[in-house]
């Protein structure tokens, strides 16, 4: 079946919109959100390194997104292992990593032989550059992600929310750990080509934040972040075709103006609601 640019970008940009989200709410929870924005950063590097060994190496079919996919696996669990380092101090285990990702992105770039509008759409995402390859690989990671968090939820979930409960309850705790930073890597990398590097961290983040204002239970808060996710995405996907702008600009622009719109809300509500009680 052939599919137009548009409508191969809008199947990956509806996977990515109900998906990412639904990592935030569990990065949320484990308040490791900033982790999102440093692997990107490394993911970043990823691509950048296949785009360098692909131009220079022509004989090699490296594909960007499994490089970027690689070196975000591999950031994913050197993040974990900083944290067991740095026990008493593991928010540095982000940061690091995010400087060691831009650095090394910045010398990538730097070599190799790709023009300026192939990096654009890498870091601020097209729709329109959507191929059957990308959509291919964001299809994969899509439905190996929805297995993996369908399977793994309650151990996800019991993990986000005591760590330490649930080593004394028998779970594996390497295996989960492993679990969220393959999790993790997956997302980001299926979800470079349609929002862009720089700002995959903020689709994972946004719906998260404006669902932990409106729901009252966890189911609530999934429910809620992937609804906002998908309507992010739809009007942010919408806005940028018919006004020539940045996919991922315009998904995240939505997003947060989806946050802005609840954030003033619910002061309203309360005010109303004290105004003319029941």
């Amino acid at each position: 079946m052939d599919l137009t640019f548009l409508e191969r970008g809008i199947i990956a940009a509806l996977c990515i919109g109900m998906i990412a989200p639904l990592l935030g709410t569990l990065l949320a929870v484990r308040r490791s959100s900033i982790i999102a924005d440093s692997l990107s950063h490394v993911t970043l590097t990823g691509l950048s390194a296949g785009v360098l060994i692909g131009g220079t190496f022509e004989f090699l079919p490296v594909h960007p997104l499994y490089t970027g996919f690689a070196f975000s696996l591999a950031g994913s669990l050197f993040i974990e292992k900083l944290r067991q380092e740095y026990a008493s101090f593991q928010e540095l285990a982000a940061p690091i990593i995010l400087s060691a990702g831009i650095g090394l992105s910045a010398v990538f770039m730097s070599l190799a032989p790709s023009g300026q509008n192939e990096w654009y759409d890498y870091l601020f995402g097209s729709i329109v550059s959507v191929g059957e390859g990308d959509l291919l690989f964001i299809l994969v990671t899509f439905l190996v992600s929805v297995v993996l968090f369908i399977v793994f939820f309650k151990e996800l979930v019991f993990v986000s929310f005591d760590q330490e409960g649930a080593a004394v309850s028998g779970i594996h705790m390497k295996t989960i750990n492993f679990l969220f930073s393959f999790l993790t890597a997956l997302v980001i990398s299926m979800s470079m080509k349609v929002v862009g590097i720089l700002l995959v961290g903020a689709l994972i983040a946004l719906p998260a934040s404006a669902a932990l204002q409106l729901a009252k239970s966890f189911r609530a808060l999934v429910l809620w972040s992937i609804i906002i996710g998908e309507a992010a995405v739809i009007s942010g996907v919408i806005g940028s075709y018919h006004l020539s702008l940045a996919t991922g600009g315009s998904i995240v622009v939505s997003a947060a103006l989806i946050l802005g719109a609840v954030l003033l809300w619910k002061p309203l509500v309360r005010i109303f609601s004290r105004r003319n009680p029941l």
